[in-house]
């Protein structure tokens, strides 16, 4: 096909389309392959599906002249043809790289069309309107004399419908299909697999399945149901499976201060910052809110691990959903009502890659086939994500990563060991009305024992703990006056460690008289409820109790209440729980007291 030279003239520069591939990995392999013996070799999306390689730009006569010696010499296919820039989309390859709209050069030893043979566009305008005239207007009379007027001409007959080409006969198409490699005939299964029409391996061997399903698919397309899928059948078939991309743009985005190359829909997201350890990529618009995250940096396995922890706890991250990790790589999922987010990374030594999808409830389809692409392209690259390559955000906060937001717990207490198999004492208010429970923000936990009368819980993780210390529970009779200290996270998760709070013991009873709380002369807030109280060398005297207690009662500032060790040393031990015990009294260092209070002390969040 040759490109028409008035229509190509009109446009500042043209493209020589040397080949169109289904997928972009193939196209770009097309575009290295050419690009080792050719100059000026160029990919973009043709925007239905296919992805075209090209020469250029270059002018329309030195496109001609280039298409000819190259066809000449059998350096490119017999059908290259010529066509505008506005046949084409995204820019895919060369990657990282934008293309020159500018006429290049010819390359050397190539040798441009000779000078009579070239046309500018002015030359066609002035001969375009010059046939205009001749072939239009009756022919000029003689001075003087009348134009003569010329007969009425019959209207002209309407061109031929152009005949359809023929379709293969299933011979033909056998031909044809023979020529698909394995990876293709597993594609052709795939979109048959798409459409409804076959349910069988996914395995590119044509068997009885592939073929009942090649005879449904022509049945329900109005075709001969031959069981063998024309060239032009199939290509129809690839339409149709790729046409709920359309508008996404998918193009291979190439990063390398991340270190990593992969596909990206490039039309519903754009590049916005590095915010280590993340290259984002947001929404371009609200129609469709998705994003993309490049995840890069370097660490070891603690690292590691310690990434897959804290992404769990992102916003954009919702809880419900498989989570899978082994020592070199892992994958979270996690659906909710408003969005599907799906994570993979990977550790090679010290180097941490991978990426994040997050994408609207809802359109479960093109989120898969995005997600497939994305899956199939990633490509790590050298070196990882410079730590310093954005500057300190000013908004910068403890519930933010890298500018995400964490997510957060309905609200927190404090809790501590009372055993070495890591049972956890608590207040009661902590497991009331929670869809899940945590321990340190890390630990799932469960309920094993619960006594709203008295005010305290037992929980106790899904998995091992082994604690550092365990609670040592007095008792012997306090004396009044004497120092008491509470451990607890007054400030939920900001503190990476409980805090203490000083006081004294006012009573040994309550304000009614209870027998099993003691007051206390000590300023407390919400987040250390659930936490130990002290005596002066260490030993547990109770627990202090949740300040929801004091039913509506508002107290003097410095008054709180603890659950008295007795009473919570009968009721655990109802349930088959052991404490440990202490009856002798000792004085410590408040510095020694803070740092046992330390590996003693947890936080328990309600979720």
């Amino acid at each position: 096909m040759a490109w028409p030279m008035g229509a190509a003239a009109q446009s500042e520069t043209v493209w020589l389309q040397i080949e169109a591939r289904r997928s972009v990995a193939s196209a770009s392999e097309a575009a290295r392959s050419y690009a080792q013996d050719l100059e000026n070799v160029t990919g973009f999306s043709l925007g239905n599906g296919f992805y075209g390689v090209a020469l250029g730009p270059y002018t329309a006569a030195d496109a001609q002249a280039l298409s000819a010696q190259l066809k000449a010499q059998g350096r490119i296919p017999q059908d290259a043809y010529i066509v505008s820039s506005d046949a084409y989309g995204q820019q895919f390859y060369p990657v990282g790289t934008g293309v020159s709209l500018d006429a290049q050069p010819l390359p050397e030893g190539f040798a441009a069309p000779p000078a009579e043979e070239t046309l500018t566009p002015e030359d066609i305008a002035v001969a375009t309107a010059e046939a205009i005239t001749q072939s239009d207007l009756p022919d000029a009379e003689p001075p003087g004399q009348e134009a003569a007027v010329p007969p009425p001409q019959p209207a002209p007959e309407p061109d031929p419908e152009p005949e359809a080409e023929p379709e293969e006969t299933r011979a033909q198409a056998l031909a044809s299909e023979d020529l698909l490699n394995r990876d293709e005939k597993r594609e052709l299964q795939t979109m048959l697999q798409w459409a409804g029409f076959y349910n069988s391996a996914i395995d590119g061997l044509f068997g009885g399945g592939t073929r009942g399903a090649m005879s449904a698919w022509q049945e329900a397309k109005g075709y001969e149901p031959t069981g063998v899928l024309t060239t032009r059948q199939r290509e129809e078939l690839f339409r149709d499976f790729n046409a709920i991309l359309d508008g996404l743009d998918l193009a291979t985005v190439r990063d390398d201060a991340s270190g990593i190359q992969m596909v990206v829909p490039v039309g519903v997201v754009a590049f916005t910052e590095y915010a280590p350890p993340f290259v984002k990529f947001e929404p371009i618009s609200d129609a469709l809110p998705a994003e993309v995250y490049f995840i890069s940096q370097a660490g070891n396995e603690d690292r590691f691990f310690g990434l897959y922890e804290i992404l769990q706890t992102l916003d954009i991250v919702p809880e419900e959903g498989p989570r899978e990790r082994s020592g070199t790589s892992f994958e979270i999922e996690g659906r909710d009502a408003d969005r599907h987010t799906y994570i993979r990374a990977q550790r090679e030594g010290d180097a941490i890659k991978g990426f994040m999808l997050v994408w609207p409830a809802g359109d479960e389809e093109r989120r898969s086939r995005v997600l497939q692409q994305m899956r199939a392209s990633f490509t790590t690259l050298e070196g990882v994500l410079d730590p310093g390559i954005a500057p300190p955000d000013e908004d910068q906060a403890p519930d933010l990563l890298a500018g995400l937001q964490i997510r957060q717990p309905q609200y927190s207490r404090s809790g501590f060991f009372i055993d070495a198999g890591g049972s956890v004492l608590t207040t009661s208010e902590v497991v009331e009305g929670c869809g899940e429970i945590t321990i340190e923000g890390a630990y799932d936990a469960r309920i094993v024992h619960s006594d709203p009368e008295t005010g305290i819980a037992v929980l106790r993780a899904t998995q091992p703990l082994a604690p550092r210390r365990v609670a040592e529970f007095q008792t012997s009779v306090p004396r009044l006056r004497d120092p008491v200290a509470v451990a607890g996270y007054p400030f939920g998760g900001v503190l990476s460690a409980p805090a203490m709070s000083f006081g004294t013991l006012a009573d040994l009873r309550g304000l009614n008289g209870e027998e099993e709380l003691q007051r206390l002369e000590l300023a407390a807030s919400e987040g250390d409820a659930g936490g130990p109280v002290f005596d002066g060398g260490g030993a547990v005297l109770g627990m202090l109790a949740s300040l929801n207690e004091t039913e509506g009662r508002v107290l003097p500032q410095g008054v709180s209440f603890a659950v008295d060790s007795g009473a919570i040393i009968a009721s655990v031990r109802s349930a088959g729980l052991s404490v440990q015990t202490t009856d002798a009294f000792r004085q410590i260092t408040p510095e020694l007291q803070t740092l046992q209070a330390a590996d003693v002390t947890v936080l328990v969040s309600c979720w």
